[in-house]
């Protein structure tokens, strides 16, 4: 939907290298930032410790690559990128990077610090070849909170520095129960990502999701439950763009899984019900010494070690109910494990607008390397950056839809739900955001299109509409003008009405203090993310 915007930022690149040709400090930084514009989105993992990062990135990946124990190289930002030959390259902190040896552990990495500790590495760089890559490189961070104050310095000090942009993209997060540090950091992390303008780039998930029911056949729906309550956190709200409930160690399992696992866990669901009952009743049940099944002790710690209690219990109940084959049984438990729904958001928000994401993150490091090195004849790679900025409204979007989910939108409901369905919520793609079917007939999408510019262009011009309602307008219209060029409506939509301070929040007489406090408090947070997103309509979104 919207021009080249790496072209564009690759030509002011162009022209920045031009006036710095002789100085070969900036030149270096200058091509980082260009190898940045054309690689693949970043996504990050990030979360508290012992959250599963590194678990659900193996998921993602559908092979045992990262390392999942407590070991000093699980205290090092990883880069997990692609490569037609597995490489491994360690980034110390001081001195060149360093070519690493590969080798492997029951199918993990063993990441060697080469007689470093993690204080004294930046980062690790493994390339390997998997498809997932070549669209995504996937960051894993060492766990927030951790009793070691320098392995989050290092999480922290990647994905949300102080005095330049985030290096990440976008970033998954992970959570197994809402505290502070959660909120602070995906705070530092939306202000660092998009500075002033506070777009949302992040979804959250609810990891270890099989353990809220206690390993429960339904304890997925329970965790479901618990997602849906943290989505509705004021605080959390304006923070991600979603809350996914995610049972990594089952979508680990069920992507990398053996034959010899199913024909495993096939025998268990062929034993009685009254005898699969006790032995799965619970975990340490489930691994003692057993005459009811001919499986050894070792080989049921190695289920329970692949797939956690409840992975084996729902196993061999899909089985029991019609599984004929290991391939089967992994495409059910991974649908089961709320892995899809998590990569097809990533997918829908973020793969669809990562030209601009990356772009983003290019324009606020060259702007601040301009800034640090300033020269004369810099006019032109400002007014690029310039015109780049005004056109990149697909930041503005995500900033409405995290509005939408935070504060509500002020506007009728019905306009509300259109608002974000026209912003992108179900998908990026012309005939998703009209609500048409991909196979509808051109001439109705055209139809429709200039129906819904007439809409919103009207709402904008109420006399009744407050600053916030133009700001929410504002947005639809951009992206609507952006739909009519898609479909071939060919629609202009001039300028948009001035925007005007509201009033306060509404008395609430009548009720007593606690309440009214509560609910002021509430207004007035609504009144505040109404206003950010009415004034980030009406200027830059990168600032």
């Amino acid at each position: 939907m919207t021009t080249d915007v790496s072209s564009d930022v690759d030509s002011v690149l162009s022209a920045a290298s031009e006036l710095y040709r002789r100085d070969s400090t900036v030149l270096a930084v200058l091509e980082q930032l260009r190898t940045r514009l054309h690689e693949p989105l970043r996504l990050a993992i990030a979360g508290m410790v012992k959250a599963g990062k590194s678990t659900l990135l193996n998921a993602m990946l559908g092979e045992q690559i990262a390392p999942t124990d407590t070991g000093e190289c699980t205290r090092v930002v990883t880069w997990y990128r692609y490569s037609a030959t597995p490489t491994i390259t360690m980034h110390p902190r001081v001195g060149k990077p360093r070519r690493m040896p590969i080798r492997r552990d029951g199918g993990r990495l063993v990441l060697s610090l080469d007689g470093l500790t993690a204080e004294e590495v930046e980062w690790i760089d493994v390339g390997w070849p998997l498809e997932g890559l070549k669209s995504t490189i996937l960051i894993d961070t060492p766990g927030i909170g951790s009793l070691s104050e320098d392995t989050s310095a290092r999480t922290k000090r990647f994905l949300t520095p102080e005095s330049s942009p985030s290096a990440a993209d976008a970033v998954v997060y992970l959570m197994r129960h809402l505290h502070g540090a959660d909120v602070h950091f995906l705070e530092a992390f939306r202000d660092t990502a998009a500075g002033a303008a506070q777009t949302v780039c992040a979804i959250g998930v609810l990891s270890r999701s099989d353990e809220i029911g206690s390993g429960r056949i339904d304890s997925l729906l329970s965790a479901g439950k618990v997602a849906q309550r943290y989505e509705r956190d004021g605080d959390l709200a304006s923070l991600v763009l979603r809350v996914v409930p995610v049972a990594g160690l089952l979508a680990e399992g069920a992507r990398t899984l053996r034959e010899s696992e199913y024909i495993a866990l096939r025998e268990l669901a062929g034993l009685g019900r009254g005898d699969r009952e006790k032995l799965l009743v619970s975990a340490d049940r489930f691994t003692r010494p057993s005459t009811t099944t001919t499986l050894s002790p070792t080989v049921r710690q190695d289920l329970l070690a692949r797939f956690g209690i409840f992975g084996v219990r729902l196993a061999t109940a899909l089985i029991r109910g019609g599984v004929r084959s290991s391939t089967e049984l992994s495409e059910l438990m991974v649908q089961q494990s709320g892995l899809i729904e998590l990569q097809e958001f990533v997918a829908a928000q973020f793969q669809t607008r990562a030209a601009t994401l990356k772009a983003r993150g290019v324009l606020l490091e060259l702007q601040q390397l301009l800034r640090a090195h300033p020269r004369d004849g810099l006019d032109e790679v400002h007014a690029g950056i310039e015109r780049i900025t005004m056109r990149a409204h697909t930041l503005r979007e995500l900033a409405l839809l995290a509005t939408a989910r935070s504060d509500g939108l002020p506007v009728s409901d019905a306009d509300a739900a259109e608002a974000q369905r026209i912003a992108g919520v179900d998908g990026t793609d012309a005939y998703t955001r009209l609500g048409l079917s991909a196979g509808a007939d051109p001439d109705e999408a055209r139809v429709r299109v200039t129906e819904k510019i007439d809409h919103w262009r009207r709402l904008s011009e109420s006399p009744l509409a407050d600053r916030a309602t133009i700001g929410v307008c504002h947005v639809v219209l951009r992206s609507l003008d952006e739909i009519a060029s898609e479909v071939g409506a060919g629609r202009s939509l001039g300028p948009v009405a001035d925007v005007m301070l509201t009033g306060g929040p509404a008395d609430a007489l009548g009720q007593d203090a606690a309440e009214q406090s509560e609910q002021d408090e509430r207004r007035l947070r609504r009144k505040k993310g109404w206003n950010r997103l009415a004034a980030l309509a009406q200027r830059h979104p990168f600032r």
